[in-house]
This record gives C-alpha cells, structure tokens and sequence, in this order.
C-alpha cells in the first residue's frame, strides 16, 4: 500500500467558519434576492413578502455571525490572512499575466483580487440594502439608483459565484483546494505545484526545529 501524501495546514477554523458564513449567506440572500427581483420567480413563489424578510434577516444575522468570529475567533489567523490578501509582489504580477511556472504564496494572486472583489461587494450589498430598506421608512432615504445598484451586485455576483464554484468543484487542477477550507489541509505535492512559495516556506518551518535539535546550522 502506498505510503499517504504528506499534508500540510492551509486553513485555520476560523478562516474556514468565515469563509461558510459568507457562502452560506450568500447562498440565501442570492436565492431570496432573485425570487424578489425576477419577475418570473416572483411569480412562481407567490410569497413576496416572506422572501423579504428572510432576505432581511439574513443579511443582519451574516453582519452578527462575522462579527462574533472576528470577537472570539482566532484574531492572529485573520490579520495574517488580510496582510496576505493585501500585499501584491512580483511574482502576483506576473501570475495576472499568465506567465506559467510563477511560484504563489498560500493564496495566489486570482485568490487575492476574489477576497478583495467579494469584500468589496459585501459592503455595497450592506449599504445599499439598508438604503432600500430604510428608504421604505424615511423617504429622504430613498434614491433611484440605489435599487438598480443593488441589483446589478446580485448579478455580477451570481456569475463571479458560478465561476468559483467551477475552479473549486469541477475543474481538475484546483479543485483538490476545496479541501482546504472544508478539512483545513491540503497534500503537500498539490500546493508545490500551485503554491510553491507558501509550501516551501511551511515544510521549511516545520523541519527547522528538528534541525536545531540535531546540532544542524548551529
């Protein structure tokens, strides 16, 4: 029987209970979000105002949820991840340009832009949404093109999700990722072909103790 392929930690819990918060309430609020806005589905469901709410308390219990993790969760893991997501280098560049063999951190550069874009619309969807439901209250609230923003967001969104969805699930090459946020660990021949830089500074600190245990570069 072969010997199993040597694994190393990609995703701490909180990382991975971030990352389910927001897919979980995307989920919802993408599904609420479309019976509200297609008239077809609209139609169909036939319970307009039940979808509201559920799309409204949704929205306030994914604010809640995230803020409870960023309180109790592992603080350490999130910053580090945040400093990750915000430093491009050299080789992030060259990776946009398609040039192969570029070596990646932990998350590689297409990785970053997607946190980046995900946050982003997170924020206009939490704006805009309280604008359409604020606006209902106070009119002084209530702006033309704030719905047409709002759903735009879902739109785009729905494709940028079809598109992850895709890479994550189906495609060959890096669907073996998926297992990272689910179990938290990757095989570590996987991330030395996508993630060279990340897997060689990791397997580089988890053997220097043993080297300095053993009088090596001492």
């Amino acid at each position: 029987m072969a010997a199993p392929e040597p694994r190393l930690a990609r995703f701490g819990r909180t990382e991975r209970l971030v990352h389910w918060i927001h897919a979980s309430a995307f989920l919802v609020l993408l599904a609420t979000g479309l019976c509200l806005y297609l008239p077809s589905l609209a139609e169909l469901v036939g319970r307009r105002p039940l979808f509201k709410t559920i799309h409204v308390y949704t929205a306030l219990a994914w604010a809640v949820a995230l803020a409870l993790v960023v309180v109790l969760g592992d603080r350490r893991a999130i910053r580090r991840t945040l400093r990750e997501i915000d430093t491009f280098d050299r080789d992030d560049r060259a990776w946009l340009l398609r040039r192969p063999g570029t070596p990646q951190g932990r998350l590689n550069a297409g990785q970053k832009l997607n946190a980046i874009v995900t946050a982003a619309f997170a924020t206009l969807f939490a704006i805009s949404g309280f604008l359409l439901w604020y606006g209902e209250r106070d009119t002084r609230f209530r702006f033309a093109q704030t719905i047409l923003i709002h759903d735009w967001l879902m739109y785009v969104s729905f494709f940028l999700f079809l598109g992850h969805l895709y890479l994550s699930v189906i495609h060959p090459a890096t669907r073996h990722a998926l297992n990272g946020i689910t179990r938290g660990w990757v095989e570590e021949g996987w991330a030395r072909q996508h993630h060279a830089k990340w897997a060689a500074a990791t397997t580089d600190a988890e053997t220097a103790p043993a080297r300095t245990a053993h009088g090596v570069g001492s």
